[in-house]
């Protein structure tokens, strides 16, 4: 059995992004508050999203 692929460090700042904004007002952020927070272009968060998702990670 092969071991999964660990995270970018840009997928780990997003999900890190998305665990404290959930802990912080119970619900995720939007697509542009969690690239100003990650230091990230939206459309690099919207990628790095897309790629989460298909992992199970969100």
């Amino acid at each position: 059995m092969s071991r999964p692929r660990p995270l970018t460090a840009r997928q780990e700042a997003v999900l890190v992004v998305i665990r404290v904004w959930l802990a912080e007002r119970g619900h995720g952020p939007t697509v542009r508050e969690s690239g100003a927070r990650a230091g990230l272009p939206h459309q690099s968060v919207a990628h790095q999203l897309g790629r989460l998702e298909a992992r199970g990670l969100i």
